[in-house]
């Protein structure tokens, strides 16, 4: 595997101009539009766009070190602002593109870019919300029509500024499915270990193709798909949006290799395939999050390929664990990454747990490299979860996992989805994975509240598969019980019309009460 330092790069910025340099002619880019039909660049044609890009943005005052807002949809436009930004020096602070008008406020206030990117059906809002912090606002369509002339993206072509490593490419926001969106703050050194690590990992080659199907706004998209794709020369299959009934027939439309998912999606994709969907020969999926064990093997029939688990973070840029082995399986996270070096914490004793005992996944590495920078305006948070250990830093995720005798990780749950009842851990993330495969349900979440009794227990928010014929809760109660300890049943079920979701698929657990509140069709709380 080729690695950074191996490849003599030394920022993201000369990724992408060696792969224009060596791959010029190849296709980089086959983006399907919402109406259905698809555009093609090479490598060649992308960066004489990028070009163009830059020069706009540069006059209009973007140089080394400014920020770029983005809020775009999956499109070439969101790409180009990505490229762009990183030939200026610049740095994208890509954003869910249905931010409401308090949330690009916030975005706008804490980072002060220079310029923003909306589609101009969203212009209102984005328009309000930035209103009076941010003068600069170019309205795209999010089609192949923001390449063409005429657009407001283009301008004179201007040539690449020098970079540093440690200069600053993005701002990442979490998703905050449990509490407020942290900046994760990533450099082109980070993006150019990212884009070579995961390359390398599987292998990938310029023949293949990645379908890109989840926002790219996000770090799944940009880290595991669209970066090691330039670091290989690869080409990506992009849609405009998510599409769990068409995630078949567009795969094979687009005639992709790889693709990279989370277990939300996969479970939409499969509760909605049609019946005469097509049959993928895919050479590689990545997933992340729990999978139970019958949906692992019907979408594993579907692809041609056995699913191979992950186990990355933001802030880990690339993967930290992955399912690498002859024989992957839905219930391990894999075996450390090559050239990660990963221990787990015990939260009991503070010392490093040994083989079954269950920890806190802790990385180590260097900050800005294969690790993120800091947490934007935010040293506290930065020093709690960086701890210094004989001249080392670790980084501690958060996330807990058990190391296995056969010398895989086993994904627990986050430290706060395990709870203690009645004496007993369980972890939520399981619980969910197994019921998510009970007749009847096409999504669930479990939530812990407390108990007189048995401290904490588990409580089941469920979304029938059929809103017209939903389960029957005794029935659900039926099937914990043959399928669960006693200690993993829910002793409360809610059935609801939704859960609330990240634009990736993530709950958004701490909004769960209050939606529920609203959007419960039954409920049953168990004796």
């Amino acid at each position: 595997m080729q690695n950074a330092s191996s490849t003599g790069l030394a920022t993201f910025q000369e990724l992408w101009g060696k792969a224009v340099s060596v791959h010029a002619d190849q296709p980089f880019l086959v983006f399907r539009e919402l109406t259905g039909g698809t555009t093609a660049w090479t490598y060649a044609d992308f960066d004489a766009l990028t070009a163009r890009v830059a020069g706009m943005m540069a006059a209009r005052g973007v140089g080394l070190g400014d920020a770029v807002h983005v809020a775009l949809r999956n499109s070439p436009a969101f790409v180009l602002v990505w490229m762009a930004a990183a030939r200026l020096g610049a740095w994208i602070v890509s954003v869910d593109p249905a931010s409401t008008r308090s949330d690009i406020e916030l975005q706008v206030r804490r980072t002060e870019p220079k310029i923003g990117f909306c589609a101009g059906n969203r212009a209102d809002v984005y328009r309000a919300g930035s209103r009076g912090i941010l003068d600069a606002v170019v309205e795209v369509r999010e089609t192949a029509a923001d390449t063409m002339e005429g657009s407001p993206l283009l301008g004179a072509p201007v040539e690449a500024t020098a970079v540093s490593p440690e200069d600053r490419l993005a701002v990442m926001f979490t998703s905050g499915t449990t509490s407020a969106p942290k900046g994760v703050v990533l450099t082109q050194a980070n993006y150019l270990h990212t884009a070579t690590t995961m390359a390398g990992v599987i292998g990938l080659e310029s023949q293949d193709r990645w379908f890109v199907t989840l926002p790219l706004f996000h770090a799944n998209s940009q880290f595991y798909c669209f970066s090691p794709a330039i670091a290989a020369g690869a080409s990506i299959g992009l849609t405009a949006s998510f599409s769990a009934s068409g995630w078949f027939a567009q795969a094979a439309e687009l005639n992709v290799t790889h693709a990279s998912l989370f277990a939300a999606p996969i479970r939409m994709i499969l509760a909605r395939r049609p019946l005469d969907a097509p049959t993928l020969a895919l050479k590689h999926l990545w997933f992340a999050q729990s999978l139970g064990e019958e949906h692992y093997r019907e979408f594993a029939q579907y692809i041609g390929v056995a699913p191979r688990q992950l186990y990355g973070m933001t802030e880990t840029t690339a993967i930290v664990t992955g399912d690498m082995g002859a024989t992957p399986s839905h219930d391990v996270i894999g075996t450390r990454a090559l050239g990660r070096d990963v221990k787990l914490l015990s939260p009991a004793t503070g010392q490093w747990a040994g083989t079954g005992e269950v920890g806190v996944i802790t990385v180590r590495g260097t900050r800005g490299l294969d690790l993120f920078e800091s947490y934007l305006d935010d040293p506290g948070k930065t020093d709690q979860c960086f701890t210094e250990i004989d001249g080392q830093t670790w980084f501690s995720t958060g996330d807990l996992a058990r190391f296995d005798g056969d010398g895989v990780f086993r994904f627990v749950g986050r430290i706060d989805d395990v709870i203690k009842v009645a004496g007993e851990n369980v972890s939520l993330t399981e619980v969910e994975a197994a019921l998510a495969q009970a007749p009847g349900i096409l999504e669930v979440a479990v939530l812990s509240r407390p108990d007189p009794m048995r401290d904490q227990v588990p409580v089941a928010f469920v979304v029938p598969r059929d809103a017209a014929n939903p389960p029957l809760i005794p029935e659900l109660e039926s099937w914990a019980a043959e399928n669960l300890a006693p200690q993993s049943r829910p002793r409360e079920w809610t059935l609801i019309e939704e859960l609330p979701r990240t634009s990736v698929g993530k709950i958004r657990r701490f909004k769960l009460d209050a939606t529920t509140a609203g959007s419960a069709v039954a409920r049953k709380t168990a004796s």
